[in-house]
């Protein structure tokens, strides 16, 4: 799956114990992943669901589908360790040399399926999440990931998916320290929570953490 995801090992390891972990803990709900470039991470979890015998469950994958970056993407400097510029401009040549582009529903839909989970357990929306949530979205959901890098995108799913996690269920963000947009979305939406969630850090630009109460704005 190397070939559909840029997630780091540490990453990718991550999201193979938290889907392990909602089968075993019985989180009811989905797994929703917006931001699915080629489909990699979402075959780690549709992976791990098949593997556990777990197959009831939809796997929600938002994006546009076909992007190309038109605007370079702000790298957090202030949340990388010791204000690194070396670390800064080598994530910043990663982002413009390997993720040009996105791919299209079919190529997603072959790469998730491939992992054995049913393809009619797949659920493709393509478009801006701003335009397709909450319209079409699960009720309840027991994995969130979150990886549209931007502070629109971000701060939009956070408003209309966290509320819909799981008390238990675990929510992983990728871009948080990376990309200042997406940074700076996690933050303001948190701080306005009565109980907002302790959110660990994986690697440079992940974090996860479990819901432990109901949403209070």
């Amino acid at each position: 799956m190397q070939h559909a995801t840029q997630t780091s090992v540490p990453m990718s390891y991550s999201l193979r114990l938290a889907t392990r972990y909602i089968v075993a803990a019985g989180i009811a709900g989905d797994v929703v992943e917006c931001g699915v470039w080629r489909g990699g991470s979402a075959a780690i979890a549709a992976a791990t669901l098949a593997e556990a015998g777990e197959l009831s469950r939809t796997v929600w994958l938002y994006d546009t589908f076909n992007w190309t970056w038109d605007t370079p993407l702000d790298v957090d400097e202030l949340q990388l360790p010791s204000g690194d510029m070396k670390l800064a401009d080598l994530l910043a040549s990663v982002t413009d040399s390997v993720q040009e582009e996105g791919s299209d529903q079919a190529s997603v839909l072959e790469t998730v399926s491939a992992t054995g989970y049913p393809r009619d357990r797949l659920r493709c929306v393509q478009g801006l999440v701003q335009d397709t949530i909450p319209g079409e979205a699960p009720e309840a959901i027991a994995l969130l990931r979150l990886d549209t890098d931007l502070y629109d995108s971000t701060r939009h799913e956070l408003e209309y998916l966290y509320p819909r996690l799981a008390v238990g269920g675990v929510l992983i963000l990728d871009d948080y320290g990376k990309y200042s947009g997406a940074t700076k979305a996690v933050d303001e939406y948190f701080a306005k929570l009565d109980e907002p969630m302790l959110l660990h850090r994986i690697d440079t630009q992940g974090r996860i953490g479990v819901k432990t109460s109901a949403t209070k704005a």
